[in-house]
């Protein structure tokens, strides 16, 4: 091919050889059964190995991957050329001589134009093209078509299907498909009706984009091609980038393709411009350019149609069996053929689609060929005549009907009629029909209806069609096409789609699987959340998190493999995520036992990988291991991903849902923080609020049905949750939106007031507080009965443990600790410590060990570790600890004498400190707490702030200094003249010698020795005038005063009103969440102020150390409930959940914009119903005009019957009798009675007259219904003749004819003599039976079992018969099944059995002068404990190990040959069962 590109330029008219009309986008036959054979292992170059391990680690480039490419390309995919050059009679389109492959001389390899003698001198395609490395391969750029840019390559027309989709989908980078679409059809430009037109398009495009399916068509810009390309480009044109991924591959023939010459590039070109010509392309074809890729096959020849016909087939049937896992679901790929149009070479596509199975969609009113099947599709296969297809073909073929010889309307008649005997694979799409408004739903319904009538075992059917809706996300077509009453689903059933739809994120289907009964308490084992978190995508965050505790655990464990998740692995992430106030969710395991209940559940089989679902619900002893919270694990699952719309859906299943909301709102909050895509943070930020909303939407219900109740969720001991509470949930998320609701204020105000009324007034408390007689009157009322009488003795006890009057107490201790300190500081701070500083100490000390108390309760467990880094992490525990550490520094110093005076400053500043900690007690008011938060946050700011002054502080007094004083050496004047004159400076003490005009030398050291004066600046020596640049130094001065005073100060100002503005927005919320941290630090703490609170420490001590009780929290703030009343309250809590959600869908409908969807959405379905009308109309007209027909043939019969029976009794002549009905009707009549004698009669053997012989490359003489009879005269009958391993074919055959009639097919065949070859086939059945030994009934009807066997070398199941050989009694066949002891008894069986056939045998081997006659005989074994039958059990065998016999359930689906199933038909019959 070398030549080829290297030679001279030849213009695109002298390619256009002279050749035969371009025909249909077709398929055809295979031309060898070794096209269908798995080619060995594809070569890799060393370079591609290294490349394809590397890039399993790496990520590669486009440079490496194109290097890859032409790597490997040039080793796997060859070329064809030719080697011989001969003349051809024919020349080109501009007169030149051409080669018989349509190539010109120069357009040959050089050695081509010198002819060898070995060659021979006629042209041999076998001989003289051979293959070489391909030279076409790369990217296409159609110039002129803006970025459209495809991938191609050449390949020869023998390259096995599996190196191609080797390239597709591991170099192209193409996803194996969930579907494959075959369009076929015209090549030819054609009009279509421009709403039908719209219809495919839509339809076709959407099926492929909602499903992931590959397009496949011939890949040129004419016909159906262009039809599709069309369709495509519309669609990326109203789509965004990522949804207009639609795969559209052409596969054309490389001779055939105009400017193919700029596609050849060795190296690969990348890209290759290619230029779309039609105007000058002539007899050749132009590629579309909204294909995306191209497959050009070629053979060596120039200008010849349909050569890539059978590589497409090849590979459609390759791609089609190839089984695509996803989601843990495993799949054969299904194909379907879409056909619009069409001429003779569609039909061929059409009717070797439905020989091998291939479901076809026909769009009716496209033209041709579509159009002949749609208008016959509806009538008995015996109405389908040659007269009748002779004059569909003049109608619709009016320009081409002269072409069709009587020859090819017997071949058209026979095809269309085997088409239609498979109407399972058939189905026309009509526009307006109902139910079929679009192409998309009309093509998936096709592959489900031929897959609900493909022959299978059992339940196997159902749950392949299941398994192509899930892989499709079509939950549509599930619910209208599976989901039906033809089929009762069990829950269990519907497990392995349930965890694939979660895998591949499909909530629709998850929804769809809880409506059919899916219990996710059956669903969710331990082994299925092991193999949901195996399968996070790698992308997630999560997944990551996952792995790092993975790897510290296999540095821990020095393991040499990477551990396999395990659940507590997911809880160590979830704790760090959760917060440590929760408990481990998965404890470990220990020594490989899972902490949960086992529970027994039914064996599931699955059709899925070994690695897959398959192992999740595999019977293990019978048990199988279920988790504590299904729901909870489905949602965690599920958040962690940030899949929103699965998370709401299992969301709505909870039961404790409150905590559920707050805990996901956390959840996603802490992995937010740690995410790096922003779009991907900013979607978890807002699905945590949206549930933090869920949880007040749930609470707003309760609180409103039940205060009490309400409350009692939120201290309620969540056991799902890792024994935490909704309240502490919410505080770790700081969901300050929950915690400021009105209900949950209420209940803290109550732990405020602790078992007092709230509605006390302070000044109250604080009289009773001084004068706590007052408790025994009615001036505080309690909220407890028992506490109502004045003389109890527990109202004191209750007043003093409140939190508010704890805190009052502490504040007085506070502040009396406050004026004592002061009083010492400043009147009496002896060297020896008074009776009053002896009591500070005491009071410090009563501090210290409360700080103590609080860094050392424990009561959730959480350990000492923990608890220091919660306690530390209190900004006010800090503060205490600074005060108290400065305190114990200031009273070291002050004990020693030479550090007295020392320590009285230190013990100073730690005042300062101890006055700074008042502020936490301002947190309590309303008005004063938030401004506290403002002070917080605003030095926060003054912090950053400080930086960006300090830049401008150092660098002013660096210079100033360096100008203005030379060599200053004392450190503290260099501090004093850098940072502390600078920092003055911005507040107007401007230092007075900076611009020499009033320098005083009294006020400086001229040489720095006086350690109270700074050094002065430069002088003159004379008269000591100072010398610096008093116009640099001003001009530095007004610029530093310039940056600092007006942009740097106004900028902290603008921070500080930012900071008031958005804090002061949240006033409210903020001030009632940190009102919670107040309420409980007092709630909790002994009720004693300092420092009488060390009676209460030491009672703690003696408690806790002494008699070893552990610390308990307060049942107010978190409460552990009975099993009966937590049962009750959550049951509670869903039901209010319920009416929540649907409050929620009846605000949404009533929402604005979803009422104008919602209009919009009418508004198009009124204006397709309005469009539709007259398509309808037109129909319910037809449909009445028939109607009308039979109801007036009927009246007519009826006349002429009462006619006769006039004419019998002598009323009137028949010269008298007048015309009853028009000759219309008299002709329907005939064809009617003549459609039911057909009918009446028995059919003609049909498997006999299959086109393609079995087991050769031999092709039948068509012959229709109504030629099949040797009585009926069919002069054109001329069949070929084929007897295996006989050459001689000129043998006459001296037999008579085939009984039956014609079959196309004269000779032997493949059977073993000619005339009739005796077969036996016993049907051996037994009654189908419950484990309790009942008969099984369905539909009232008893069901059988019937031995069937699957035979080596064979894809289907059979009955264990075959043909007898001579002097034989038992076929060779049931021999091979049964031991040869049994044989005499199996042949007594048969005797006592009972004949249901004998006689002809409608097999695929019969010929004329060959058949197959068979005797069956029904064995039936009515008793289960039969002996017979247990013997024939236990004397099964199979003498090879492929051989597999089994009991099956007689079904008319049951997957045997054709006319087995007809005589299980008359088992049945005769037994009176279900079949």
């Amino acid at each position: 091919m070398a030549m080829r590109g290297r030679s001279s330029k030849v213009l695109p008219s002298e390619l256009n050889k002279v050749r035969p009309e371009k025909g249909d986008n077709t398929a055809a036959y295979p031309r060898k059964m070794s096209d269908f054979e798995v080619v060995p292992n594809l070569q890799q170059s060393s370079s591609s190995v290294c490349k394809s391990r590397r890039k399993a680690h790496f990520p590669t480039g486009s440079n490496e991957k194109q290097e890859n490419l032409i790597s490997w390309i040039p080793e796997n995919i060859q070329k064809k050329e030719c080697t011989y050059f001969v003349e051809s009679s024919q020349t080109s389109d501009s007169g030149r001589i051409v080669c018989k492959c349509g190539y010109l001389r120069e357009q040959h390899l050089e050695d081509a134009a010198k002819p060898p003698i070995f060659l021979g001198k006629e042209w041999d395609p076998s001989r003289h093209i051979q293959e070489m490395p391909t030279d076409a391969f790369g990217d296409i750029h159609f110039a002129g078509l803006g970025q459209k840019m495809g991938k191609y390559v050449r390949v020869s027309s023998d390259t096995p299907p599996r190196v191609i989709y080797h390239l597709m989908t591991q170099h192209w980078g193409l996803d194996a498909p969930n579907l494959l679409i075959s369009v076929t059809g015209g090549a030819k430009n054609f009009v279509m009706k421009p709403r039908l037109k719209n219809i495919f398009r839509q339809g076709l495009v959407k099926v492929a984009q909602t499903t992931g399916a590959w397009i496949i068509t011939g890949g040129s810009h004419a016909g159906v091609m262009k039809q599709v390309g069309e369709a495509v480009r519309d669609f990326m044109l109203s789509c965004s980038h990522k949804e207009g991924d639609i795969v559209t591959i052409g596969i054309a023939t490389w001779g055939t393709v105009y400017n193919r010459e700029s596609l050849i590039c060795p190296m690969g070109g990348f890209p290759a411009e290619y230029v779309l010509d039609e105007e000058n392309q002539g007899s050749l074809s132009c590629l579309d350019s909204n294909h995306s890729h191209f497959i050009l096959v070629d053979d060596g020849t120039h200008g010849r149609y349909g050569v890539e016909i059978p590589l497409r087939t090849r590979l459609e049937k390759f791609i089609s069996e190839q089984t695509k896992v996803k989601g843990g679901v495993a799949i054969k790929i299904p194909i379907v053929c879409v056909v619009l149009e069409g001429g003779p070479g569609t039909l061929d596509t059409i009717y070797n689609a439905i020989t091998n199975g291939t479901p076809c969609v026909i769009v009716e009113g496209s033209g041709r060929v579509a159009d002949v099947i749609s208008e016959v599709a509806n009538l008995p296969v015996p109405k389908i005549t040659i007269a009748l297809i002779q004059k569909k073909l003049s109608v619709l073929f009016h320009d081409t009907f002269e072409l069709f010889t009587e020859g090819k309307l017997v071949e058209w008649t026979k095809k269309i009629q085997d088409i239609l005997r498979s109407r399972q694979l058939l189905t026309i799409f009509r526009e307006g029909k109902y139910g079929q408004q679009d192409v998309d739903v009309a093509i998936l319904q096709a592959l489900l209806k031929a897959s609900r009538n493909q022959d299978h075992f059992g339940h196997e059917n159902w749950d392949h069609q299941l398994k192509l809706a899930v892989a499709w996300n079509r939950v549509d077509i599930a619910r209208s096409e599976i989901f039906t009453d033809d089929h009762e689903w069990k829950p269990t059933d519907l497990h392995p789609v349930m965890a694939a739809a979660l895998i591949s994120n499909k909530p629709e289907f998850v929804k769809l699987f809880l409506e059919q009964g899916v219990r996710l308490k059956e669903f969710v084992t331990w082994d299925t959340l092991v193999y949901l978190y195996d399968n996070i995508a790698p992308s997630c965050l999560f997944h990551s998190k996952l792995q790092k505790v993975l790897l510290e655990e296999k540095e821990r464990t020095a393991g040499s493999k990477m551990p396999r998740i395990q659940l507590h692995h997911v809880s160590q992430v979830l704790r760090e995520l959760l917060g440590c106030s929760t408990q481990p969710l998965y404890p470990k395991p220990k020594h490989t036992e899972r902490p949960r209940l086992s529970i027994p559940v039914p064996h599931i089989k699955l059709n899925v990988q070994s690695s897959s679902l398959r192992s999740l619900y595999k019977r293990s002893a019978g048990r199988a291991t279920f988790t504590m919270d299904p729901v909870r694990d489905l949602l965690i699952w599920a958040v962690v991903q940030n899949r929103k719309e699965l998370a709401e859906i299992i969301w709505a299943q909870s039961q404790d849902c409150m905590a559920s909301a707050l805990a996901c709102s956390k959840i996603l909050k802490e992995l937010a923080k740690e995410e790096e895509d922003t779009d991907t943070t900013d979607d978890m930020l807002a699905l945590a609020e949206q549930y933090e909303h869920k949880a007040i939407g749930v609470f707003t219900d309760c609180y409103r049905k039940d205060e009490e109740r309400a409350q009692k969720l939120l201290t309620r001991v969540s056991e799902a949750w890792g024994k935490t509470t909704c309240l502490q949930l919410a505080l770790e998320a700081k969901n300050m939106n929950f915690v400021s609701h009105g209900g949950v204020q209420a209940f803290l105000t109550k732990v405020w007031w602790g078992k007092m009324c709230v509605d006390n007034g302070l000044w109250r408390v604080i009289a009773c507080m001084l004068f706590f007689p007052l408790l025994y009157t009615s001036f505080i009322s309690f909220r407890e009965k028992r506490l109502q009488p004045m003389g109890c003795l527990t109202r004191l006890r209750a007043f003093f443990t409140a939190p508010v009057v704890i805190f009052l107490m502490n504040i007085l201790s506070y502040f009396t600790f406050l004026l004592l300190f002061a009083y010492v500081l400043m009147v009496d701070f002896q060297p020896l410590p008074s009776w009053r500083e002896y009591l500070i100490y005491f009071w410090l000390f009563s501090l210290v060990c409360e700080e103590t108390r609080q860094l050392l309760y424990d009561p959730d467990g959480l350990g000492v570790v923990k608890m220091a880094s919660l306690y530390f992490k209190d900004f006010w525990n800090k503060l205490d600890i600074c005060a108290i550490l400065a305190f114990i520094t200031g009273l070291t110093c002050r004990l020693i004498p030479s550090t007295f005076y020392p320590g009285r400053i230190i013990l100073s500043l730690a005042f300062i400190i101890f006055c700074l900690r008042l502020m936490h007690i301002f947190t309590v008011s309303k008005t004063l707490g938030p401004k506290i938060i403002i002070v917080k946050r605003m030095m926060k700011d003054v912090f950053f702030f400080l930086f960006l002054l300090a830049v401008w502080v150092v660098s002013f007094g660096v210079a100033k200094q360096a100008i203005l004083i030379h060599n200053e050496e004392r450190v503290e004047w260099l501090f004093r003249g850098v940072v502390y004159h600078s920092y003055l400076t911005i507040f107007g003490q401007i230092p007075s010698y900076i611009d020499g005009v009033n320098f005083n030398i009294d006020q400086c050291s001229p040489n720095g020795t006086d350690p109270y004066k700074p050094k002065c600046p430069e002088t003159n020596e004379d008269n000591k005038k100072p010398i610096f640049p008093e116009w640099l130094t001003v001009i530095l001065l007004c610029l530093y005063l310039l940056f600092t005073n007006i942009l740097l100060l106004n900028l902290l100002i603008a921070m500080f009103n930012y900071t008031f503005q958005q804090v002061q927005e949240h006033t409210d919320q903020i001030w009632k969440f940190q009102r919670h941290d107040l309420i409980e630090e007092y709630h909790g703490r002994p009720p004693a102020p300092p420092p009488f609170i060390l009676l209460n420490h030491l009672q703690i001590l003696v408690r806790r150390g002494l008699l070893r009780r552990p610390a308990t929290r307060h049942k107010q703030l978190k409460e552990k409930l009975e099993k009966n009343e937590e049962a009750a309250l959550l049951s509670w809590e869903m039901y209010l959940k319920e009416n929540y959600l649907q409050h929620q869908q009846c605000q949404q409908k009533q929402n604005t914009e979803q009422k104008i969807r919602d209009i919009a959405q009418r508004v198009d379905i009124l204006a397709e119903l309005l469009d539709l009308d007259r398509v309808k109309r037109t129909g319910l007209v037809e449909q009445r005009l028939v109607s009308l027909e039979e109801q007036v043939h009927q009246s007519a019969q009826a006349l002429r019957w009462i006619t006769r029976a006039l004419q019998d009794n002598g009323f009137g002549s028949s010269k008298d009798v007048p015309p009853v009905g028009s000759s219309k009707t008299s002709e329907m009549k005939e064809v009617q009675l003549e459609g039911k004698a057909e009918e009446s009669q028995p059919p003609y053997h049909v498997l006999a007259r299959n086109l393609l012989y079995p087991g050769s490359h031999t092709l039948r003489f068509p012959v229709p219904d109504e030629k099949v009879p040797w009585e009926v005269d069919f002069p054109l009958y001329n069949p070929p003749v084929y007897s295996a391993e006989h050459k001689d074919m000129a043998v006459q055959d001296p037999f008579s004819p085939n009984p039956m009639g014609r079959t196309g097919l004269r000779g032997r065949g493949t059977l073993h003599c000619f005339g009739p070859n005796h077969a036996l086939h016993p049907v051996v059945t037994r009654w189908r039976r419950n484990s309790d030994g009942s008969i099984i009934r369905k539909s009232l009807k008893k069901m059988l079992e019937v031995l069937v066997a699957q035979y080596p070398l064979s894809d289907v199941w059979a009955l264990p018969g075959g043909s007898l050989e001579p002097g034989e009694t038992l076929p060779l066949k049931l021999k091979w099944i049964l031991r040869r002891e049994f044989w005499p008894q199996f042949q007594n069986l048969l005797k006592q059995g009972t004949e249901i056939h004998k006689g002809y045998l409608d097999d695929p081997r019969n010929t004329d002068n060959a058949w197959v006659e068979t005797v069956a005989v029904s064995v039936h074994f009515d008793n289960q404990n039969d002996v017979e039958m247990k013997r024939l059990n236990s004397f099964l065998q199979g003498c090879d190990p492929e051989l597999c016999i089994r009991w099956q359930v007689l079904d008319k689906r049951i997957p045997l040959h054709a006319n087995h199933k007809e005589l299980l038909r008359k088992v049945s019959a005769l037994l009176g069962t279900y079949y």
